[in-house]
């Protein structure tokens, strides 16, 4: 009977140090918790000025854009309501759909050319060594560090009536050929997108060269032991490698092509007459040479708006593909 009344002594010892070993555990988690947060308030005290100039520089801004978008105004006098007037601009001005036009081929010449060119300087540097590569390389990206003013200069001096251009055609016996490129209604916006496609080849190549870099070589070894010659090669080794920096260059060139302003501003200002308008030529004009602030914050709002959803489809795409 001792024996049986004594019995329960032992199971509360037990459940006493159960007790007393979740004590410190619950402490540790305790002190854990509170030191994340203090570590969480420190990284916000660090982004706060950062924050702040954000707030100030861009999203007011960018707020009071929105919110005139809606107006009509000159800048001087009253605004008065517009609704969605200045949006609805893109499809009954002539001149804005006609800028939107030529943003898509702009896309073609500023994107998709120098993708395809830099693809395939990478794929050549990629399956054997090049003499002279690293000079080819240095001279494509030659572009990439002068600035869009020294460009519009440079093509305007290729372009003129006396320029080298019309001097080789007339070398050749093509005389015929010869124009003032940047001011015929025709020619002047292939010459434009040309210009483009000069400017963004070298940072494509750039990119997808040191992408083929990272490729293991073993790939394109087990390739060639498979019989894959240079185009079964290229889309079975290569381009599966380099989708990372793809997704870099689409989202970079495609943003460059969408607001294309500096090298048609400096060198036809949208001419002659509207054949090499852009959206943003148009709202640089609106802005500031015949104000009406509220459709040029339309025309901002909605590129801003067309960026942000190309950015996100490509990398949604990119993390499909992955």
């Amino acid at each position: 009977m001792a024996t049986l009344r004594e019995g329960p002594a032992p199971q509360a010892a037990v459940a006493g140090a159960a007790e007393a070993g979740r004590a410190p555990r619950t402490a540790r988690r305790a002190r854990f918790s509170s030191s994340r947060s203090r570590r969480r308030l420190l990284g916000l005290v660090y982004l706060a000025p950062a924050l702040l100039v954000y707030t100030f520089v861009v999203l007011l801004p960018a707020g009071q854009g929105l919110q005139l978008s809606f107006y009509h105004w000159d800048g001087v006098t009253s605004a008065t309501w517009a609704g969605f007037g200045n949006y609805t601009g893109f499809l009954t001005d002539a001149t804005l759909r006609q800028a939107v036009v030529h943003t898509l081929f702009f896309i073609v010449f500023f994107s998709l050319l120098p993708i395809v060119l830099g693809m395939a300087s990478a794929a050549v540097t990629a399956r054997k060594d090049v003499r002279g590569a690293a000079v080819y390389r240095s001279v494509i990206f030659l572009p990439q560090v002068l600035t869009p003013a020294v460009s519009a200069v440079v093509w305007t001096r290729i372009y003129a009536p006396d320029g080298p251009l019309n001097s080789v055609l007339t070398a050749f016996g093509l005389g015929g050929l010869t124009r003032g490129w940047l001011g015929d209604f025709t020619w002047a916006l292939p010459a434009l997108g040309l210009a483009g496609t000069w400017a963004a080849y070298g940072l494509c190549m750039v990119l997808f060269v040191a992408g083929t870099q990272n490729i293991p070589g073993e790939l394109y070894d087990a390739a060639r032991m498979d019989g894959a010659g240079p185009v079964r090669e290229f889309f079975t080794v290569t381009l599966p490698g380099l989708r990372g920096q793809l997704a870099v260059v689409l989202t970079l060139t495609l943003l460059g092509a969408i607001r294309v302003f500096d090298i048609v501003w400096l060198t036809t200002k949208g001419g002659p007459g509207t054949s090499t308008i852009t959206p943003t030529v148009v709202l640089y004009q609106r802005a500031f040479t015949n104000p009406d602030v509220g459709a040029a914050c339309a025309i901002g709002v909605v590129l801003a708006l067309v960026s942000l959803t190309v950015s996100l489809v490509v990398v949604k795409l990119t993390e499909g593909d992955d």
